[in-house]
């Protein structure tokens, strides 16, 4: 039978696979995509943490939903900031960005 400890073990490495390739990418695509792991091992503990706790009701996946929302959103945006900074650099590693200095 598959426990909360389950859940609790693949969300902590998913979560720490995503926070490894946001450390160590130097591609900002790369690093969006790592972002996205760690929200979705956020999301495996908040079901898991739901359905496993007595009298939580729904509160874990509605909370779900909206964490999925606002990934949804920051990847939109994120992307579009990346194309615009390939658009004038002709490089999206976030190395060579350096768009705040003079």
């Amino acid at each position: 039978m598959i426990g909360l400890q389950h859940y609790l073990i693949l969300a902590a490495l998913l979560f720490a696979v995503g926070l490894y390739g946001a450390l160590t990418r130097r591609n900002a695509i790369g690093i969006l995509l790592s972002i996205e792991i760690m929200l979705n091992a956020v999301n495996i503990n908040l079901v898991a943490f739901s359905r496993y706790q007595p009298g939580a009701g729904l509160g874990g996946q509605v909370f779900v939903v909206f964490v999925i929302t606002v990934a949804a959103c920051e990847a939109a945006v994120g992307l579009a900031l990346i194309l615009c900074i390939f658009r004038t650099r002709r490089t999206v590693e976030a190395d060579e960005v350096n768009l705040l200095k003079w």
